[in-house]
């Protein structure tokens, strides 16, 4: 069983998070380049690049719930490796949920022209979009490799 859960919480990581880091990696400079020359095509691009960090965003939250039986089974939930992963997990589900989306949302808001006005779409809000995202692709990458290097593993490698 432990090594289905495994599989399963392997599988949902790459198949959830990977769209959502390529996604919102790449709406800062869609959004960048809408703003600056407006065409339909592009605000094509930034609403698929916002509803696919949004639709993985959702389906990645079966990654922690996938970990966490696998880390039962594995009889490791109090291990330090997992629970810093815990935390760094829940720390790049806020930054997700809490910044980056609503920040795309507003941008996006605003080159469609439905938007409030309390957001331009300038250099400054991608710039501080694209660093969000870097933080949360960081802080996947560091859970990434806290799940393969495990402190105190006996894989032997």
């Amino acid at each position: 069983m432990t090594k289905f859960l495994l599989t399963v919480h392997v599988l949902v990581a790459i198949v959830a998070i990977g769209p959502v880091t390529v996604a919102a990696s790449m709406f800062p400079a869609a959004a960048r380049r809408v703003a600056a020359a407006p065409d339909a095509e592009g605000l094509a691009t930034v609403r698929v690049l916002h509803r696919v960090s949004y639709v993985y965003a959702g389906v990645g939250l079966a990654v922690p719930l996938a970990g966490l039986a696998t880390a039962r089974s594995m009889h490791v939930l109090g291990s330090p490796w997992l629970i810093t992963s815990i935390v760094l997990t829940a720390a790049a589900a806020i930054v997700l949920g809490l910044l980056i989306l609503p920040s795309q949302e507003a941008v996006l808001d605003t080159l469609v022209g439905t938007g409030t006005g309390r957001v331009t779409v300038d250099r400054a809000t991608t710039a501080r979009l694209a660093m969000l995202t870097g933080v949360f692709n960081l802080l996947w990458a560091t859970v990434t490799v806290l799940m393969i290097v495990r402190p105190g593993s006996t894989t032997g490698a």
